[in-house]
């Protein structure tokens, strides 16, 4: 399986290794953490693919009354798009009009083995 970079669970930053280096998160944990960055991208944000995210701005943020159940199923046929990950379930720990804060949990095809990572998106449009 490719690499992929670690990311700082808070910040959603890039983290060094013991030796300096940009560190390298490992099986199942990066196949969570693929499903994480999938779920926080935005629909039409990818420009090499522009049907790749999710529609945050469309029918997430700023939809009064937005049904959770949507919202779960939109974040998990994301996850379901990182390879290898056969199966996902989203939790959802927080919710206003701007922030969605939550985790995603992941089985891994190959071994099903099964991962957890956190996400937060904020809408810093404020629509």
């Amino acid at each position: 399986m490719p690499s992929t970079l670690l990311l700082d669970r808070a910040s959603w930053d890039l983290v060094l290794d013991a030796n300096g280096n940009i560190a390298l998160a490992g099986e199942p944990y990066s196949l969570s953490q693929d499903a994480a960055s999938a779920i926080r991208t935005f629909l039409g944000e990818c420009y090499w693919d522009t049907t790749v995210g999710v529609p945050w701005l469309t029918q997430i943020f700023g939809v009064p009354n937005i049904s959770i159940k949507i919202v779960k199923q939109l974040l998990v046929n994301a996850a379901l798009t990182v390879p290898d990950v056969v199966a996902a379930q989203v939790f959802i720990t927080g919710l206003t009009q701007r922030t969605l804060t939550g985790q995603v949990q992941v089985t891994q095809g190959s071994t099903g083995a099964t991962s957890v990572a956190p996400f937060t998106i904020t809408n810093i449009a404020g629509e």
